[in-house]
């Protein structure tokens, strides 16, 4: 199974195909679009990998973002004893979810593709009742 790892947002991540993730938020992105990573640090399987200094160049990884969305509330609370002194306040992190879909080698050559998404239709349900 091949991997990369790639860097977006200040912070590295170890990425296979098909492989869904939650990172920093991208900007300027709608949902539904495809987004490519060229800042890939080393890319490879179990049995051979590639290490850039510091990146490979040629090497993409394509992805399809899900979603745009915030995490949930982190309350900071801040309190001096005896003072009748507090403070409260809450931050929601903002992140991109991406589903990771291809890894190209420095080639172009394509390492690793993930599998088609495919919804279910009417058909699928239809067979699934009459095979009960």
């Amino acid at each position: 199974m091949s991997y990369a790892v790639i860097q977006s947002g200040g912070k590295q991540y170890k990425v296979k195909s098909g492989e869904i993730l939650k990172i920093e938020k991208l900007p300027n992105s709608k949902s539904d679009t495809k987004i490519e990573f060229k800042d890939i640090l080393a890319y490879g399987d179990n049995k051979v990998i590639e290490i850039g200094s510091p990146t490979i160049q040629g090497a993409k990884v394509e992805a399809n973002l899900i979603k745009n969305s915030k995490n949930r509330t982190v309350l900071i609370f801040k309190k001096r004893r005896r003072q009748n002194s507090r403070r409260k306040n809450g931050h929601r992190q903002e992140y991109s979810m991406i589903r990771i879909n291809k890894i190209f080698s420095k080639d172009g050559k394509i390492l690793s593709e993930a599998e088609k998404i495919s919804k279910p239709t009417k058909k699928d349900s239809e067979k699934k009742e009459l095979s009960k």
